[in-house]
């Protein structure tokens, strides 16, 4: 089910015409992770608590893709400390994400964020495998011990995601609440942008997301 934000994407790229796919889902070849590349998910996943045999993707979906960029949509229970240790592994250092040093600072700066939406237990707990793979979680919003276990596997597997489309030749597009673009003379943000744009708004967000994909 699309996001209200992914959503309003979809309908201004398919209002500014372009050419795209929604909802796909990209198989995963497995050969394609060699050891180099899982080195760097053990570590991700070691640096998280994690214990026991690392999971790997068999297919990953992705909200939009347009030629061979992809395009996500993150809430804002991605941004908090558990991302920020994920995007601090050596993975980040050997290749080259645009949007990794706007995403540490925005983790560092709204996990405020994260905690209000994020509390549920479906979400602070995660599925089973994450009380598996990183422990019993602790009550919603208390990060002592094990913290949010759910939390820890979705900031693993937003870095497997981050691998896994770039070796299978992809260019990976993160979008987020916190982006800012600049209309009627002031800076908004994207999530409210796209809450109700009118038509001049709707446009400049077209525009600036096919910039991206350039």
């Amino acid at each position: 089910m699309m996001h209200l934000m992914t959503r309003q994407l979809d309908l201004i790229l398919k209002d500014g015409g372009a050419e795209y796919e929604s909802e796909v889902v990209i198989p995963i070849v497995s050969h394609y992770l060699d050891e180099k590349g899982k080195s760097w998910l053990s570590e991700v996943f070691s640096d998280l608590g994690g214990v026991g045999s690392i999971p790997f993707f068999e297919k990953i979906k992705v909200d939009f893709k347009i030629n061979r960029h992809l395009v996500l949509w993150d809430t804002e229970v991605h941004f908090n400390r558990y991302r920020l240790t994920s995007l601090r592994s050596d993975l980040y250092s050997e290749f080259n994400f645009s949007f990794v040093d706007s995403y540490k600072r925005l983790c560092r700066t709204y996990e405020k964020d994260a905690v209000k939406a994020g509390l549920q237990l479906r979400v602070w707990n995660g599925p089973p495998i994450a009380n598996k793979l990183f422990g019993e979680g602790n009550e919603p919003g208390d990060f002592s011990g094990n913290g949010a276990p759910g939390w820890k596997l979705q900031a693993y597997n937003d870095s497997q995601i981050d691998l896994l489309t770039r070796i299978h030749g992809y260019k990976l597009v993160r979008l987020c609440p916190y982006e800012t673009l600049m209309t009627g003379g002031s800076l908004k943000r994207l999530d409210q942008l796209l809450i109700n744009p009118k038509e001049e708004q709707r446009e400049m967000i077209f525009n600036w997301l096919m910039r991206k994909i350039q």
